[in-house]
């Protein structure tokens, strides 16, 4: 223990400077990551809650549907083509803008069904490579069910779902950098790490409790 007289060594000197170096290396970056990860924090967590009610915006409107013939060049395209339903899809999407990227297909003989989905909405096709014909129904989401599958991410595509991890990884950087900077206030520390221990507490207790 150091008397009030007595000056501090060359090694505690050096230690005070590096750890204050590092908190305001750390107080830096919080500043720095905030700048982003608060507006994209902002977003998940209000697209969060309209997960949580999809009752409050409820979005029931009908497929507009539409009738697609073929011409005969296409229609031998699609025929002799390797991948039929991909080749089926390009030919209708010359006469109608679809919506979504195809998730099932299915061919029996000249029948084929095709259901593509994707963030800005869902497409079903029915088709008769016999006579040429398509029935397409295509429901156009809304701004809401647009802002819910981005932020689930499970439709929406690579370079979205690699946002998405950014994102978290951005998010959980600022929480453990936040949660670090509470060692640099000593007088709250004891506060903070039972705050801590509280809020743990409280999200186990809610799981065993509620969650069935």
């Amino acid at each position: 223990m150091m008397h009030a007289n007595e000056k501090p060594s060359r090694r505690e000197r050096r230690n005070s400077k590096l750890r204050g170096a590092f908190y305001r290396h750390c107080r830096n970056w919080h500043a720095y990551l905030s700048a982003f990860a608060f507006v994209a924090l902002m977003f998940f967590s209000a697209t969060g809650i309209l997960l949580n009610h999809p009752e409050w915006f409820a979005e029931d409107a009908e497929p507009e549907m539409t009738t697609v013939s073929l011409s005969p060049e296409r229609l031998v395209a699609v025929r002799t083509a390797p991948d039929i339903p991909h080749a089926l899809v390009e030919a209708i999407e010359a006469e109608v803008t679809l919506r979504g990227v195809i998730s099932d297909a299915y061919v029996d003989g000249d029948s084929v069904t095709i259901r593509m989905q994707g963030v800005r909405g869902s497409s079903d096709i029915f088709a008769d490579l016999q006579s040429g014909t398509a029935e397409v129904g295509i429901q156009r989401a809304g701004v809401v069910t647009v802002l819910n599958e981005l932020h689930r991410g499970v439709m929406s595509g690579t370079v979205w779902r690699l946002f998405i991890d950014i994102v978290a990884g951005l998010v959980l950087a600022l929480s453990l950098i936040g949660y670090l900077l509470f060692f640099s206030l000593r007088f709250r520390l004891r506060t903070s790490i039972a705050l801590t221990t509280l809020s743990v507490a409280l999200v186990v207790g809610l799981f065993v409790a509620f969650v069935p």
